[in-house]
């Protein structure tokens, strides 16, 4: 039995870093306080994520073109943070409209700036590059609300290259009214993460191997 969790353990160690948008407010320049669009990255694997020198672009999916994503240098497993486009700034803007006074101490929020990205509300992209270039999460999305409710894309389930339909709805995958703002429905910072299809494999494999060396002492 020692012998079957060792493998276990050991298999489950060996799941990688992943990282989806799973959220994106294309509308929120126009039609929010916050005056800035922003979108969500979730880290969904099970170790820490190194960001640094990563960047992200919209549907012209270049990485000449993309810009840096700023003040977030890792993200840990499981963990969801915001960028906003803008400066710096911007994020004390955002929290005080989605949360108030009750902000999240775990709630994080970096920022893009840069004339060459900007998420249409008619319809656009997130590209997220990791410093070499090479692309690391994609979603497209068509054109969002034009009026109240204003809805993030909902992306809870993690997927990548797919194009985002699902709105957020207040109670669903965690999502809320915005705290200051009539007419904002999303949930930064709060998306749980979806576990790696290798995570699931190596659990169900690890569980396998523990029953059937159970199995086999009875007999």
């Amino acid at each position: 039995m020692v012998a079957a969790a060792v493998v276990l353990s050991a298999g489950v160690s060996l799941a990688q870093a992943a990282v989806s948008v799973t959220e994106v407010a294309p509308w929120s320049s126009g039609n929010s306080p916050v005056d800035a669009d922003w979108f969500e990255l979730t880290n969904t694997g099970t170790s820490a994520l190194d960001i640094t020198g990563w960047k992200v672009d919209d549907s012209s999916a270049s990485f000449a073109k993309a810009i840096a994503l700023s003040g977030v240098s890792s993200i840990a497993a499981g963990q969801s943070v915001i960028f906003v486009e803008g400066t710096a700034g911007k994020a004390s803007t955002f929290a005080s409209n989605w949360f108030g006074t009750s902000v999240p101490a775990g709630l994080v929020v970096g920022y893009y700036s840069g004339s060459s990205v900007g998420l249409s509300a008619e319809g656009d992209a997130v590209n997220i590059y990791n410093a070499s270039g090479v692309l690391q999460a994609s979603v497209a999305f068509g054109a969002s609300d034009a009026t109240k409710p204003y809805q993030t894309f909902d992306n809870a389930a993690g997927l990548n290259n797919t194009t985002l339909s699902q709105l957020s709805v207040v109670g669903v995958n965690g999502a809320f009214a915005a705290a200051r703002s009539v007419g904002e429905i999303g949930s930064p910072g709060s998306i749980a993460a979806v576990p790696e299809p290798e995570t699931y494999a190596m659990l169900l494999a690890g569980l396998g191997l523990v029953g059937a060396i159970a199995r086999r002492r009875r007999v």
